[in-house]
Order: C-alpha cells, then structure tokens, then sequence
C-alpha cells in the first residue's frame, strides 16, 4: 500500500485526541493505517519562509510543520487565497483586491512548499493537495522532477470561466491544476466549470468518463462531494452538557422552539439575508413571538481582511434591530453568538433546534447542513432549510431548498418548517440521514484514493519516477 502524502494549507494537530471536523478524522485515520506525511503551515504568524521545518514522527505519520514570513502570511494567505481567490470562487468579483505582490506571494510560498517536501518523498507516494491555497503546489514538484501520483481536492466553488478570467492569473492557475492527475471538484456545477474552461481555453482533449488528455498525460476530472462523521456525530449530540440541557428544558417548559444557524462569519454564508428573513418570519406571522428563537453561532474568521468587519458590523446591527423591535423582558428573538463554540455542544443544540437554517449565498459543498441531520433524533426530527447555492443541495433534495437573495421566499420555508407535520418531518429526515451515513467521510475518502491509485501497469515502485533524495 503506496504511503499516502496530504498537504494543506494548515497542518493538523495529529496528537490531538479529536480532530475539528469529520474531514481531518478520515485523513488522520486514513494516515494512520497507511503511512506517510501531513505537510502545511505552521499556523504561525512570525517565521522566516524557507525556514526548517519542524517534523514530528506520531506512530507512521509524519507531522511536517513550515514557518511562513509576516510578509508571505499578508500576501500568501491573506492576499492572494483569501482577498482574491476566496472572493473570486464564491462569486463575488466586487470583493476581489487583486495586487500583483499577491500573485507573486502566492507562487514563492507554493514554490517554497513543493521544495521543503520534496526531501520528505518516495517514489510510490501518493500526493493529495487541498484547497485554493496550493494549487500551485503540484507545478512546482513536477519542475523539481517529480514523478508521483498527484490529486488536488477542492473543497469550495469554482467559477464559470467567465469569472475566472476576473484574475489576470486565470490561465496560469489553471495550467498549474493540470499538472495534477486528478482533480476532484465538490458538486457536477463545479467540475462542470472547470471543464468548460478547458474545453473553451486549453488544448485539452476529452476522452470521455471524466478524462482528459494534455499533451502525453491523462487527467481525471470529477466530482467527489464530502462527507462527515455521521455516526459520529449524531454520538456527540446525545451527550449534551449541563448548560445545554437546563437551556433545552428551559425551551421544553415554555414551550419555545429553536431555529439555529452555525457559520464562520463568512460573507459567504449569507448571514445578513437570513437574519432578515426571520425578522420578515416575525413581521408576518405576530403569533410566533414569543414562541421562537434564532440562535446564530458564528465564530469570528480573518478578521484581518476588510470585508469581514463590515459584515460583522452588518449583522450586528441587524441582530440589535430585529431584537429592538420584537423582544420583550422575558423573550429575546435573536441569540448571536460570535465566538468558538466546541462541536461538543454545537451537536447537541443541533438536536434540540426544530429548524436549522443553512442559507449561504455560494458553497462548495456546507458540512453544517449534512451535520444538522446527523444530530437529529429520528422520532421527532427537525427541518432543515438549506440554500439552492449550498453545494450540498445538489444531494439533499428533502430539504426545502431555499433562494438566499428572496428574503419573502425565505420567511416562507421558516414559517413553513415550523408547521411541518411529524409525518413529513419524519420522512424527509429518514431520507437525508440515509444520505448523510451512506456518503460520510470515509466513502469520499475511499473513493477519491481510488481514484488516485496509480493505472495497473504503472504500479511497479521501480516504475514510479523521481525518488527524492
């Protein structure tokens, strides 16, 4: 079994007993049995690029952790992943702050990866690259001579070529994927964008079954949609704490149901538009005071980019004002909560909220939805109210799929989800929950390691190319 190399812009805590999410317990296990290497950045803000790395060794795992510059942590990861192309791949070309240092921040770290891992290789590995930040990465090891089997995963949007040419480096990103052997895309949308541009801007020739031939290489192309933990998760939520559960019969008592939302504070996730379709659910329907919550937990992220203080600023203001309005001395409509909430809670409100509302504008794939479901109890299950935009509405049809921008369409499936007789609610989840346990993490995991495996008659080790010295 080829030992399995990931590299992501982070490198995980291995030692650590629980991973942050289903995602990072799949690649952890998945490194565990096989062997091999977790590369990324040190998460540090003050480092020297090019710095030695420091290298753990955890059972047959590897932990590699790089320092990154002050200068290339602004233009690597703040400038060019998160003010260009984040922006840029959710479709929001008005927030993109496109600066020429960016680009040539973005390469030099990518550049400064591929030879920091380079001595850590053999020749049989398998590569796995994650995520915008490193789309490079795969560009930079071939030119150092290797010769492993490379996949790049995705894990958010990809625009229409269309936008993409909205980056004066869209042809070099994409050359640079090209060199990967498999390329794996969250939704049919988003491989469909990136073959689209191929089709219309590259040489690239179909062969049909999602491969394409560049030159003399061929290259799967497809769609490998994430999954989570689900057994796991619907565990955490039946192990609530003592505060969750005084909060729960707090509810139970006065007969008050939940309606919960849980995002990064992303002005990806639509957070204002929700908001004010509850505040519209309150307006038109006067019976429901008093009577329901919109607890919203989200944690503050890169706050250093501009753009996220005006949304903090945004949906602050919009919590005050939906509270100023309808609130009285013994009810408070809007909970917002803008700190780290342990999953070990968020699981159990998931299980005791009626209503989860799930509504960004543009998502790769959202795990909040697919964990929402997980934590619900069978029997009495709650709604889940789910973005058309999310990329997990392309697998999830029973939920009541939403348009973000219509905010009366929005009140709507709320008032809606609060009514649903137990039958429906019942029957929707079972089909969601089938869903969520058949394609958990580990069936994503499995299946694009499949697809990564080298072809057959390639599988000799002495047949596999370079072997870093």
């Amino acid at each position: 079994m080829s030992r399995l190399v990931i590299v992501s812009n982070r490198v995980a805590d291995l030692r650590a007993s629980t991973q942050t999410g289903g995602l990072a317990v799949a690649l952890a296990d998945a490194l565990r049995e096989r062997g091999g290497i977790w590369f990324g950045w040190n998460g540090e803000k003050e480092g020297e690029t090019g710095g030695e790395p420091t290298v753990e060794t955890i059972g047959k795992v590897e932990r590699v952790a790089a320092p990154l510059s002050p200068q290339d942590v602004a233009d690597y990861y703040f400038g060019y992943a998160n003010s260009v192309l984040w922006p840029l791949f959710h479709y929001r070309l008005d927030l993109v702050d496109y600066r020429p240092a960016f680009f040539a921040g973005y390469s030099r770290v990518n550049e400064t990866f591929a030879r920091q891992l380079l001595p850590f290789l053999k020749p049989d590995d398998l590569v796995w690259s994650h995520d915008y930040h490193l789309i490079l990465l795969a560009s930079h090891l071939r030119r150092l001579g290797c010769r492993q089997r490379m996949g790049f995963f995705l894990h958010i949007p990809f625009p229409p070529p269309d936008l993409l040419h909205a980056s004066p480096n869209h042809a070099e990103l994409v050359d640079a994927l090209l060199d990967y052997d498999v390329i794996g895309f969250q939704t049919h949308t988003d491989a469909g964008n990136f073959k689209l541009y191929l089709a219309e801007h590259t040489p690239a020739v179909e062969l049909g079954e999602n491969r394409f031939r560049i030159g003399e290489r061929t290259i799967l192309i497809d769609r490998f949609p994430i999954g989570i933990d689900a057994a796991g998760f619907a565990a955490l939520a039946q192990d609530a704490d003592e505060e969750v559960k005084i909060d729960l019969m707090r509810r139970q008592v006065l007969g008050r149901r939940q309606i919960i939302g849980v995002d990064r504070l992303d002005y990806s996730k639509g957070l204002p538009e929700r908001m004010k379709a509850f505040g519209r659910l309150l307006e038109r329907h006067p019976e429901l005071e008093k009577t329901v919550t919109f607890l919203q937990i989200a944690p503050p992220t890169r706050e250093e980019v501009d753009a996220y203080g005006d949304i903090r600023m945004e949906l602050e203001a919009l919590a005050g004002s939906i509270n100023g309005r309808f609130s009285d001395f013994n009810w408070t409509p809007v909970r917002y909560i803008h700190r780290p909430v342990p999953r070990g809670r968020i699981a159990p409100l998931f299980r005791g909220s009626q209503v989860g509302l799930v509504t960004p504008l543009r998502d790769g794939m959202n795990l909040v939805a697919k964990e929402y479901v997980a934590a619900q109890d069978p029997d009495n299950p709650g709604v889940l109210v789910l973005s058309k935009f999310a990329g997990a509405a392309e697998e999830m049809r029973q939920a009541l799929i939403v348009n973000p921008y219509d905010i009366e369409g929005m009140a709507r499936q709320l008032h809606r989800a609060l009514t649903m007789p137990l039958k429906e609610r019942q029957r929707r989840h079972a089909a969601l929950l089938d869903h969520v346990t058949r394609q958990d993490a580990a069936a994503w995991l499995a299946t694009f390691l499949a697809a990564l495996k080298p072809p057959a008659e390639n599988r000799n080790p002495a047949a596999a190319g370079h072997e870093a010295a």
